[in-house]
């Protein structure tokens, strides 16, 4: 396993994180001991980050690694989030508070390394999202996350960049945050770099750039886009997150790629984590699974390293071409 700096923050993180999410949803649906080899087999290869957050499954996700931690020998990192209920502004702290009481303690932690904003994040405040106000006011969602680091809670506080990408880009300037969740995958790599028009996709344009300028460390989500990337086969838990797509369109998109691609590089699920491994300013990618063999083609991914330069120009060919 190879490692890249986080940021600023001095610490190094694995090349791949294990996420904890539903769409994958191994800590959620899998039993006991599965759950428990999975996770010590992934930090046996050298995974030292595991992400959850108490969406997931209802805190389901942070309890099952509430059980398996105890049985860790060496230091992991995580991370977990916190979602501002937006109809309830006038108890920022306490609602920051009662959700990272309620994941320690299913964690069994004492703090974090790292408290994440789950909401995505807008010009104003909507029901779903954070505006740039109600988040860098005094008083504001990102000092109530801070707070939660100066009294030892949370090592470090970041965002998730989803929602109007001018917004997210002017909180990554702000200087408050150590990370931003950043979506990037086969289908969408506009966060790192644009693709001609032919190609259509959300426009997350500038936020790696601007990660980078300010010292964020980007970790790449939705490297699967939900398991469309991954396979054909449907699970129902597919979700796209970005406006304007479809589980319908992302696959249309996929089969195109990968009509192209083909199989040399190894399995679909394997070329998005090669793909995303090809983008040296991305600090990790945040994989989910769905069973123990999944953990091994990510790591057999991790250990092919990226992409070379011939499977890099097929898929800026086929961005050329557009769907």
């Amino acid at each position: 396993m190879k490692y890249r700096p986080f940021g600023t923050t001095g610490l190094d993180v694995s090349e791949l994180v294990l996420g904890g999410g539903a769409v994958g949803g191994l800590l959620i649906n899998q039993d006991d001991d599965t759950k428990k080899e999975t996770v010590l087999r992934a930090l046996a290869a050298g995974i030292n980050w595991i992400d959850t957050a108490p969406s997931y499954g209802n805190g389901q996700s942070e309890s099952s690694l509430g059980e398996i931690l105890p049985h860790v020998d060496s230091h992991v990192n995580v991370s977990t989030k916190v979602r501002i209920d937006t109809t309830d502004m006038f108890d920022i702290i306490g609602q920051v508070e009662r959700s990272l009481h309620g994941s320690l303690d299913r964690l069994g932690l004492r703090k974090v390394t790292l408290l994440q904003l789950h909401n995505p994040i807008a010009a104003q405040t909507t029901e779903r999202a954070l505006g740039i106000a109600d988040l860098l006011k005094p008083h504001g969602v990102l000092d109530a996350l801070d707070e939660m680091r100066s009294i030892g809670l949370a090592d470090f506080i970041g965002i998730t960049a989803l929602g109007d990408t001018a917004s997210i880009i002017k909180v990554l300037k702000s200087n408050r945050v150590a990370s931003a969740q950043v979506y990037f995958n086969l289908l969408n790599p506009s966060a790192v770099f644009t693709p001609p028009h032919a190609w259509p996709c959300y426009n997350f344009t500038g936020i790696v750039d601007t990660c980078v300028e300010h010292g964020v460390a980007p970790m790449n989500i939705r490297v699967f886009s939900a398991g469309v990337i991954a396979t054909d086969a449907r699970h129902g838990r597919e979700r796209p997150l970005t406006e304007g797509d479809t589980v319908e369109s992302e696959t249309i998109k996929a089969r195109a790629m990968f009509d192209r691609i083909g199989s040399q590089h190894g399995s679909r699920a394997q070329v998005a984590i090669r793909f995303a491994l090809s983008q040296p300013r991305l600090a990790c990618v945040v994989f989910g699974l769905a069973e123990p063999a999944h953990l091994d083609e990510a790591i057999a991914a991790e250990q092919s390293g990226a992409l070379p330069q011939a499977a890099l120009e097929t898929i800026n060919a086929v961005y050329k071409d557009g769907i």
